[in-house]
């Protein structure tokens, strides 16, 4: 826990009292300062549970990083075994392409032909939404961080303390 929560939190309840005090005194001075002490204390508190989760994403990112570097000798076995499985296929499939050629070469061409139009489809279409779909996005981020500037700023922060671990490691 950020020693900014504690302080923050001590802060608050001596301000809570000390108005308290004051207002049953009728003492406004004494209020007023209890009240601005309160509020003082609470922002001091949000910024210590703001610290704290920027910590606590940070280091679940780096638990992940380091779990995938642990883990990245068994994802190589996995990846060697399923390279040599296609390359067995491949040479059957190559074999039989050498022995029947024909039947092979009108495959292909219809399978190019149809590829070719779908990608020409597709293409097409992103060419004439690809205005809307960018004013769609930059509307729908920009609605979430006027909706949240907070969270927003703790996201991008994460992110940022994220990135820098694990470009310059953990000291």
């Amino acid at each position: 826990m950020d020693t900014d929560r504690i302080t923050g939190a001590a802060k608050e309840l001596g301000g809570k009292v000390q108005g308290a005090v004051g207002s049953a005194t009728g003492d406004k001075s004494t209020e007023a300062e209890g009240k601005a002490r309160e509020v003082g204390g609470n922002v001091q508190n949000a910024y210590g549970q703001a610290k704290d989760a920027v910590k606590d994403a940070a280091s679940n990112a780096a638990d992940a990083a380091k779990d995938a570097y642990n883990n990245a000798g068994s994802y190589t076995s996995k990846a060697q075994d399923a390279v040599k499985g296609a390359a067995g296929t491949a040479s059957d499939t190559v074999k039989d392409a050498y022995n029947n050629p024909d039947r092979f070469v009108g495959g292909a061409r219809d399978a190019v032909q149809n590829a070719a139009g779908a990608a020409q489809g597709y293409a097409q279409d992103a060419y004439n939404n690809s205005s809307d779909y960018y004013r769609q996005g930059v509307d729908t981020v920009t609605h979430k961080v006027e909706e949240n500037p907070l969270v927003a700023l703790l996201i991008a922060g994460a992110v940022g303390y994220g990135l820098a671990l694990l470009i310059h490691g953990r000291s």
